[in-house]
């Protein structure tokens, strides 16, 4: 059998451009994730951090924690991936996470829920076709006490115009 005329599909195009975002939107990312002690572990053995903390509940427990805790990171990419089909999924370069702060230790089993506020959106001076937009993400667990907050900047194609 021969392989399909990919050029025959249609390209869909997904997420949000430049044009789409004003200083002070919200959006409610409507995926929530629930993270597992599996994927804790697989996560920080991928990342070499052997810290028992993240690996041995015995420990975390001897150390005043009901159950092992989520890598921070982990937690960070988590949230950062709910946000990508309302934020960035048009493609643009990553421009940057600031301000991160872990406000509450996250545990497996905890679901996160996140929430993206633009901050701002301006036209690139160097990138015609382009803009800068920077959102401040909270992420909130199921019981919804906040667990961490960052600002993050994309450089975000305007409509028409192909993702760099």
């Amino acid at each position: 059998m021969a392989d399909p005329d990919f050029e025959s599909f249609p390209v869909a195009e997904k997420g949000n451009k430049f044009e789409d975002f004003s200083e002070g939107q919200e959006f409610q990312h409507h995926w929530g994730r629930t993270l597992t002690a599996g994927e804790n572990g697989l996560f920080a053995s991928s990342i070499l951090a052997y810290t028992p903390l993240y690996t041995n509940a015995d420990y975390a427990q001897a150390h005043g924690h009901p159950d092992m805790v989520v890598h921070p990171l982990l937690v960070l990419c988590t949230v950062v991936g709910l946000s990508v089909e309302d934020l960035s999924e048009a493609g643009g370069p990553f421009l940057g996470v600031n301000d991160v702060i872990f406000h509450k230790t996250v545990y497996p089993g905890d679901t996160l829920y996140g929430k993206s506020t633009v901050l701002s959106a301006r036209k690139s001076g160097s990138r015609p076709t382009h803009g800068i937009v920077t959102w401040r993400t909270e992420a909130r667990n199921q019981h919804g006490q906040l667990v961490l907050d960052y600002t993050r900047t994309n450089l975000v194609s305007k409509r028409g115009s192909q993702a760099l």
